[in-house]
Order: structure tokens, then C-alpha cells, then sequence
């Protein structure tokens, strides 16, 4: 039987060298683009008690999420599925400040499932969070990093959709719809099966039932949100979420190939409070990056605060790149001789890859990847191409 301790888990794959490094320079670019913006570093650690990781109350979350016994305590633990709750319980219970609080993070996430047909399970994360502001000021100031650092990274003709979770709730609660119904017309809605969202509405008060039935038809472009006005009832919370995302669509513009809105998009409905936004690109099928706002993520910890943010996969982002070409670097005999080494070191200050030939097997340099070297030109030694 042949060895096959050399394959790993499906969806679960090695970044090699030339992609590895590239994806380093974008989690370095992005993060520097947030420390400017006052978004403070956090490293959470990958493994925490599962009460700890699932505090959003998602079904969908749980069934994403390893878990394990930890044979210290006998607690059930997990690999995080999402740095969100963990950045929450930091911000409740280590920071604990009073005023608007910014963070960011970059790290792997394990799911159990992927995401998407050609998603990895171990996605590398990369996002920012602001605690302690309930604005469209806050909303818009982490969904504009978002575009930025699509732009940043050389992601362009990004399409952003916007909705808003509150509107739905709005339209539940002025209704006094129970909690039952509540789930499958969230259900009916998240799978735009309108048959079956017509069937359960059939008994509900005409203004409910039209607004609930008008819902899948209400996406498209910014025109969509002068059409709900006219379609949907006079709410006060309705009418304040299309406000929001009127001012959003008009203030992002600049910054997005195309802004669309979807007021039938509940995506993290038992997560998300308020507006919810993600960017898609024509080479991807699945969002390039979500976020949204979640005012409630540190009740369980004690302190619900006002928060949104955003994140997204690097390794989902490089894969949308185009290549590039491969990196070369200078060649370097193997010799114990001071004027070498300073020569090495002069290149290296100034930025440039310098390998030693520790074998210096001639037929075997390709794999150093190097196209020039340096050689000793009287008592000098100097660059020339290979």
C-alpha cells in the first residue's frame, strides 16, 4: 500500500512559497491601512471554551465550528469559525473603555464545512471592528476601510450590496408576529422562495402580508430604495433604515464599481442588527468581504456595546489576482571571505535576495531561483546576470 501520510484533509491546502509571500505583503498592506485609520492589532487565540465562540445564537455558526474535549478541564472546546465574538469579549472584559473603541485582526479561522465550491476550510482572516458608536458615521467609516483595502490590494469593479436586517424586524414586531412564524418567513425569504413566503403570509394583515410579499422584488440599484418607500408602510424603524441606506449607497459611491441594495438579504439575521453590506467580484461567485453592524455580540459577555465591522479571506483575495511574475534573487558562492559578506549584507540592507550556493552543483541552481550572481571582478565583488 503506498504512503499517503503526505496528503492533508479535503479543503485543507499548503500555501507555498511564491503565493505565501504574497499573501504576507496583503495582510502587511491591509493592517497598515487600519493602524493609520487608529485600529489597534489584537491576537486572539485560536482555541477557546465553545461558549466563548458561539455566542451569536447562529445555527449556521455551530455547525461550522470544530469542537473538541480539552482533557485539562473536561469543557468542551472549539477552533474559532470567526474572530468576531472573540474580539467582542476583548473589547468587554480586557479593554473595557468607555468611548469609541477600533480594532483589527489577521488570522486563520477553521470551518468544518467550506464556504463555497472552491473554498478552503481554513480561511485566513483579515478584519476590523469599532465598539461604542451607533451612527451611520461608524457604519460608513468600516465599510469605506472595506473598499479601500479591495482597492488596495488591486480588487477592482467591486460590486457592494447593501441591506438592513432591521427593516424585517420592524415589520415582524409592528406586526406581533410569534417567533415560530418569525423563523420560516426568515427561511422563505433567505431562499427567495416566494411561493412558499406567499402561502405564509396568506393570513396575516394586508399591510404585513403586501410589505413581507414585496420584499424579494425590492433589489436592483439605488432606484430600489425609492420604491420601497412608496411600497412599504410608514414604520418609523422602516423608514429609518432606508434612510441609512440611502446615505450609505450615496457616500460609497465614489469608492465601488456598482452599489446595489437587496431589502430581502437577512444574511446574519439572528446575528446582525442593523445595515449589513457585502462586495463581490465578477471572478468570484461568493463574497470577497462581508460585515455588517451587531449591536447586541457582547451581551454574552456582559457588555453589549454598539459595534460593526468587517472582514474578509486573504487567501479567497489572492486567488483573484492575476500572477505575477516570479521573484528572482542574486546567487552567492559558498566562501568564507569578509569582503564577500559585506557584499551580501550592502545587498540585502538594500532589499535585495541574496542566496548561498551551499551546494554549488551548477545543474541545480534553477531551483535557487536566482537570475543574476555575484562574482570577484579583480579584488571586487559584483552583480552580473546568470
Amino acid at each position: 500500500m503506498p504512503n499517503s501520510n503526505w496528503l492533508l484533509p479535503e479543503y485543507i491546502q499548503d500555501i507555498l512559497p511564491e503565493d505565501a509571500i504574497r499573501i504576507e505583503r496583503m495582510r502587511a498592506e491591509v493592517l497598515e491601512l487600519l493602524r493609520l485609520s487608529g485600529y489597534q492589532l489584537v491576537v486572539p487565540p485560536m482555541l477557546e471554551y465553545v461558549e466563548s465562540l458561539l455566542v451569536s445564537g447562529s445555527g449556521d455558526m455551530d455547525l461550522r465550528t470544530f469542537k473538541l474535549v480539552d482533557q485539562l478541564s473536561g469543557r468542551t472546546l472549539a477552533l474559532r469559525a470567526d474572530t468576531t465574538p472573540q474580539v467582542a469579549r476583548i473589547d468587554a472584559h480586557l479593554l473595557n473603555r468607555q468611548g469609541v473603541t477600533r480594532l483589527c485582526y489577521a488570522g486563520s479561522v477553521l470551518h468544518t464545512q467550506p464556504a463555497g465550491l472552491m473554498r478552503t476550510r481554513e480561511l485566513l482572516q483579515i478584519g476590523a471592528e469599532l465598539y461604542g458608536h451607533s451612527g451611520l458615521e461608524s457604519d460608513l467609516e468600516v465599510q469605506r476601510l472595506m473598499l479601500q483595502a479591495l482597492s488596495l490590494l488591486g480588487i477592482q469593479g467591486v460590486h457592494l450590496d447593501l441591506g438592513h436586517v432591521a427593516l424585517f424586524r420592524a415589520l415582524i414586531k409592528h406586526a406581533g408576529i410569534p417567533a415560530a412564524l418569525e423563523t420560516e418567513l426568515f427561511n422563505a425569504l433567505q431562499g427567495k422562495d416566494v411561493p412558499t413566503l406567499a402561502g405564509l403570509v396568506a393570513d396575516l394583515p394586508t399591510i404585513t402580508k403586501d410589505a413581507l410579499l414585496a420584499l424579494p422584488k425590492l433589489y436592483g440599484g439605488i432606484e430600489v430604495i425609492a420604491r420601497a418607500r412608496s411600497v412599504l408602510p410608514n414604520i418609523a424603524e422602516v423608514t429609518a433604515a432606508l434612510n441609512e441606506l440611502e446615505q450609505a449607497a450615496k457616500n460609497l459611491q465614489p469608492l465601488a464599481h456598482e452599489i446595489g441594495i437587496d431589502l430581502a438579504e437577512l444574511r446574519g439575521y439572528h446575528y446582525h442588527s442593523g445595515m449589513v453590506f457585502a462586495a463581490y467580484h465578477a471572478g468570484s461567485h461568493d463574497a470577497i468581504a462581508l460585515g455588517g453592524r451587531y449591536d447586541d455580540v457582547g451581551k454574552s459577555f456582559g457588555r453589549a456595546r454598539p459595534a460593526t465591522g468587517f472582514s474578509m479571506d486573504l487567501r479567497q483575495l489572492h486567488s483573484l489576482l492575476p500572477a505575477q511574475k516570479k521573484s528572482q534573487g542574486i546567487l552567492a558562492p559558498y566562501l568564507n571571505n569578509p569582503a564577500l559578506q559585506a557584499a551580501i549584507a550592502k545587498l540585502r540592507s538594500e532589499g535585495q535576495v541574496v542566496v548561498v550556493d551551499l551546494l554549488g552543483d551548477k545543474s541545480l541552481r534553477a531551483e535557487l531561483s536566482c537570475d543574476r550572481e555575484l562574482v570577484l571582478r579583480g579584488d571586487v565583488w559584483q552583480v552580473v546576470n546568470l
